[in-house]
């Protein structure tokens, strides 16, 4: 392996960790755990969702989402509504608690985004945005290429 390729993981690892440890600290303090903190953000991005479209998008079975459900319901951040065309089916909705977290969470993306980047010129910004869809794109295919072979793309 060539020694800039080797130091290149070793940040995106490091980076990843700190970022992973922050976010849990966040997440605590709201009483939240990382799954229910994305289901939180992903009816944030999308607004009223069927428990089947949030399955699907935290690529999850329909039964974890429901206990996902039933936490954040008991926690006060969500409920249950009819949905309006399709009698069979609840959508998930925030409740004010739920939207005022949400909010929370978005502004603190923000603001990280600011700390990390914002003094960033440019020209860097836009390749370090570039060389970050690259890998992101390439561990993608690794991991679906393993998927379909061994299981991981670790050593």
């Amino acid at each position: 392996m060539d020694a800039r390729q080797e130091q290149a993981l070793d940040l995106v690892l490091e980076v990843t960790t700190l970022l992973a440890d922050d976010m849990r600290r966040a997440f605590e303090r709201d009483g939240l755990t990382p799954a229910r903190a994305h289901l939180l953000w992903l009816l944030q991005q999308h607004g009223p969702t069927s428990q089947r479209e949030l399955a699907d998008a935290l690529r999850v079975t329909p039964r974890t989402v429901t206990g996902l459900v039933d936490g954040l319901e008991s926690s006060g951040l969500v409920a249950r509504r009819p949905h309006p065309t399709d009698r069979r089916s609840t959508l998930v909705t925030f409740t004010d608690a739920g939207a005022r977290i949400a909010d929370e969470m978005a502004t603190g993306k923000a603001q990280l985004a600011e700390g990390l980047f914002g003094d960033l010129p440019a020209q860097r910004l836009a390749g370090l945005v570039a060389g970050l869809a690259d890998v992101r794109d390439r561990l993608a295919r690794l991991v679906a290429e393993d998927l379909a072979g061994r299981g991981s793309v670790a050593p």
